[in-house]
């Protein structure tokens, strides 16, 4: 069993997703899309699926907030990709985001 705070840790937490197979970083492009940090592939909005996400606070600094997302993709590439939230916050990954969820709830609307 892990610590509580060991477990507030984004180094910690990366590292237990890394165990888990979420091995790929991420990042969002100005297409829209979902890319490897090497550039190889690429996915849409579609082809994304959020695991979990995780979210931090600084302990010092509340402009130290964090959210670290670990993704799935349909072709079995699993990874992670974390934001800042706020005012710091990457507008390209939380639109992107928002639209992976937003699949999801009208995908769960659909199947009842």
């Amino acid at each position: 069993m892990q610590d509580k705070e060991e477990e507030r840790s984004l180094i910690n937490v990366e590292a237990r997703l890394n165990k888990d197979g979420f091995t790929t970083d991420f990042k969002v492009g100005e297409d829209n899309r979902l890319w490897t940090l090497d550039g190889k592939k690429s996915y849409a909005v579609e082809d994304v699926k959020i695991v979990d996400f995780y979210r931090f606070e600084g302990e010092t600094n509340p402009d130290d907030m964090s959210i670290l997302y670990a993704l799935e993709c349909t072709d079995g590439t699993r990874g992670t990709i974390s934001n800042s939230y706020g005012t710091y916050a990457d507008q390209g990954i939380d639109a992107f985001l928002k639209q992976i969820e937003d699949m999801g709830k009208n995908l769960d609307k659909n199947s009842k």
